[in-house]
This record gives C-alpha cells, structure tokens and sequence, in this order.
C-alpha cells in the first residue's frame, strides 16, 4: 500500500474504515438515508487531496470508497427489479467508460519540450483510466438505483440542508482560527494556504478541497434550505426562513463571490418561481455548459464582458479571470491538434515552453477532460451530468404532487449549477454523480410510472354499450 499523497495515519484509518460507517448507516437507518449520508458524509469528513494506491486497483480516496459502500449496498439491500435497456444514458455510459482505452491507444508518441520528456501511454493506462472512470460513474449508478423515488429525492433535499447547518459550524471555527481543521486531524493542507485568504480574513475549508469548494457546498444547502422553507412554510421550532438567513450568512463569510451570486440569483427562483421554470433555468444553465467549449473556440462567448464587468467590482479578481481566460486559449489552441480523442493522461494535454516549463494553469474540468480525452470524453462525460436536467423537465409535468414538483425543481438545479461549476472550477465528486444519477432515476420513475397509469386504463374493461352508447 502506498500514500499518493501526504497524510498521517489518521487519514489512512478514515478511508479503510468508512466502509464500517458505511454499514452502521444501513443498520441503522433506510436504505434511502444510509445511501444519501454515506456519500454525503464521505464528502465532509474524509481528506480531500488524500488517496491509497493498492496494487491493481485504482486509489482509494472519499470518493471511490464511499462510491463502492453505496453501489454494494444498493444491490444487495435494495428489493427491486430495475431494467433500463438501451438509451441514450448507457450510450454515454459506454462512451464514458470505454473513450479512455481508444485515447490510450491513439497516443503511443513520446512529447519531448526541453527538458521535459512525457512518455506515450499505451492499453494499460486505458485500461487503468477506465476502472478510475468506472469508479466514479457508480455512484451515478446506486442513485439512479436507490433513490428513484419521492422520498429520494426529498431525502437528499432535506440531508443536503441539515449537513449545511452541521457543516457551518466547523467553517465558522476556521472563519475566526484560519482553516486548520485538516492540518490539526490528517497532517496536511490539501491546498496553498495562502490562497484560503480573502478581503482581510480566511477562508474556511474544513475538509473540503478548497476554500471556493466549501462555498459551493454551503451554496447548494441554501438552496435545499430554501426548498424546505417553501414546502413546510413556518413548521419546526426553528422556522426555516431563519435556517435560510442563517446559511445565508455563513455564505457571506465564505468570501467566495461565485457562490454568492449564485444564492442570490438562484435562491429567489427556488422560493418564488414555478417548478417548470426553475426547471428550464436549469435547462439553460447546462445547455451553456455544454456548448462553452464550441463558443470558446467560436470566439462567441462574452469574456471581455465579463472581465470589464468584475474590474468595476474588484480589479485584482478581475485580473485573475483574464488570466483564466487567457490560460483557456492556450489549452485549446493545444487540444485542437487532438481534438477527437485528447492528448491522454500523465500532462500530456498541458501546454509547455520549448524549454520544458510547465505554463499552464488548468481550473476548469472541462478543459481537463477536453484536453485529456478529447471531444469525445467532453459530451460523454458532461453529456451524462446534463441528461437528468432535460429528463427531469420532461417529466415535471406528470408528477401530481407540487411538493414533489419543488423538490425535483430544487434538485434538477442543484445539479445543473454542479455542472455550470465546472467550467471556472474542478470539483467534480461523487456526490455530484449520485445527485445527476437520483435525478435522472426520478425522471425515469415518473415517466414509467404515468406509462403504467396509461396502460392500466386501456385494460379497464368497457362496461357500456360499444363505442358508441347513443
């Protein structure tokens, strides 16, 4: 067993034993909330930046881990008969998992820059990047599975705004000591700490991957939290509308502004707005995502815009989304050459000097997965994340209950905005791919369930005098 990176052996007995956790949730509680917190738990409590390297098997870290508990338990525990076919999701899937073997076997070459040599990758990396791949697409799978439902879906709604309050205690901590929380428990920082410091103060982490992915995090319970407000009104000895202006401010302190605009402009939608149209918010914000590589490359999107429009709040931020930008061409002009299957794994997809300097700066997932696998991984991998948003607005309007409506509007925007996240930030996890996996699980069951009322009526037999009574 090797560490892929730094830690103590605190962190190491918290990775081999959340499985434990994992089976003390599924004694203890349902199926439902025992899938749900395993997950989210794994996301919250594990170290970020930490992984196990075991012979032949990919590294295990919070999300593989929790990933393999989730789709055990959802196949031993849960009683029920699921067939899917063959649609466009297993499509992607397939593309998804397999993209990488045809990547690895396209790019034998050796890059030379300088100093730097990277060598060609061959059927064994493809082959090692599809079981990381697979790792991660099953949590898609255990939610798709497990949390198809109703109370699935309200599940995660209700955990999601309860871990936000649990969560915000921690980060207040390290908004008033620094964020030390990780470094204190498992020996190390997953980031530069200088970089958790904003507008005279710190940032929180806890044990997330960084300051701008805890932030997001708090974000989405705001948004749950707000679900809830709408549904159960003033219930509960706290009313909700107070659990909402308190998440509200712990968001302030984060000092993140993207998070921020995001629980201003998207809140109010999930409180006041109509499930069908959070629904199609969410249905643009993905479709965006998804053709933000085509309007990069078009020169279509507004980046000069945006960039003159951040100066006037705050030059220095402004400064680093130029950089972002213009770190963005470099990484596109460099995929262009491979633009179908990607250049592989191992910084191969990086931009270099001629003297073998590393240059670039890769935020965005997208641009990762583009220069890594090419176009083809792009549309499967965010191809797969964005279909449960368009399926959800297919199927919202058969779902007869509006407190079913809001909770589903609520969770298709959640995903959408993890998407939408992906463009400045790479933070895709887990609990992203069970979100995305429940949500399109929901649509399915909705769509099959209206398929079943309309086949039971054209079997009632017709009691009356033929097709035409008169």
């Amino acid at each position: 067993m090797q560490f892929e990176t730094p830690g103590n052996w605190f962190a190491v007995f918290a990775v081999l034993g959340w499985p434990l956790v994992s089976i003390v949730l599924y004694r203890n509680f349902s199926v439902v909330k025992a899938t749900v917190w395993t997950v989210l738990g794994a996301l919250l409590l594990l170290p970020s930046g930490f992984a196990l390297k075991l012979p032949m098997l990919p590294a295990l870290d919070k999300n593989s881990v929790s990933s393999v508990c989730v789709l055990i338990a959802s196949y031993v525990l849960v009683r029920r008969r699921l067939s899917f076919g063959v649609g466009l999701v297993e499509i992607l899937a397939a593309f998804f998992l397999l993209g990488p073997v045809v990547t690895s076997l396209l790019n034998s070459d050796t890059i030379i820059r300088g100093e730097t040599i990277l060598p060609g990758v061959d059927y064994y990396d493809g082959i090692s990047a599809l079981l990381s791949q697979s790792v991660m697409f099953i949590a898609f799978l255990a939610g798709r599975r497990s949390l198809r439902d109703t109370v699935g879906t309200e599940t995660i709604v209700r955990s999601l705004a309860v871990a936000g309050l649990l969560y915000s205690l921690p980060m207040l901590l390290e908004v008033r000591l620094s964020p030390q929380l990780s470094n204190w428990i498992y020996g190390f920082f997953p980031t530069g700490f200088s970089s958790e410091v904003r507008y005279g103060g710190f940032r929180p982490v806890v044990f997330m991957k960084n300051g701008l992915t805890a932030a997001f995090f708090l974000m989405t319970a705001l948004l749950a939290a707000v679900a809830i407000w709408r549904v159960d009104g003033r219930k509960g000895q706290v009313p909700p509308a107070g659990r909402v202006a308190y998440l509200g401010i712990v968001l302030l302190l984060c000092k993140s502004v993207g998070a921020l605009i995001y629980g201003l402009v998207i809140g109010p939608l999930v409180r006041w707005a109509s499930p069908q149209a959070q629904l199609r918010v969410a249905v643009l914000l993905v479709s965006i995502a998804l053709l933000y590589p085509m309007l990069r490359i078009m020169d279509l999107f507004p980046d000069k815009l945006l960039v003159e429009t951040a100066a006037e709040i705050d030059t220095s931020r402004a400064a680093s989304l130029k950089l972002r930008f213009d770190q963005e061409q470099k990484l596109l002009e460099h995929a262009h050459d491979r633009f179908t299957f990607g250049w592989g794994r191992y910084g191969r997809n990086r931009v270099y000097e001629e003297a073998g300097k590393d240059s670039s700066i890769t935020d965005g997932a997208w641009i990762q997965v583009l220069g890594t696998f090419g176009l083809f991984g792009f549309l499967s991998q965010f191809g797969l994340l964005a279909l449960p948003i368009f399926r959800a607005l297919s199927a919202c309007s058969s779902v007869r209950s509006e407190r079913d409506r809001i909770a589903l509007a609520a969770l298709a925007l959640i995903v959408a905005l993890n998407l939408v996240e992906q463009l400045p930030n790479s933070s895709i996890s887990a609990w992203n791919w069970m979100l995305a996996g429940a949500l399109i699980g929901r649509a399915e069951s909705i769509r099959g369930s209206v398929g079943s009322r309309a086949q039971d009526r054209s079997t009632i037999p017709n009691r009356g005098y033929g097709s035409n009574p008169l």
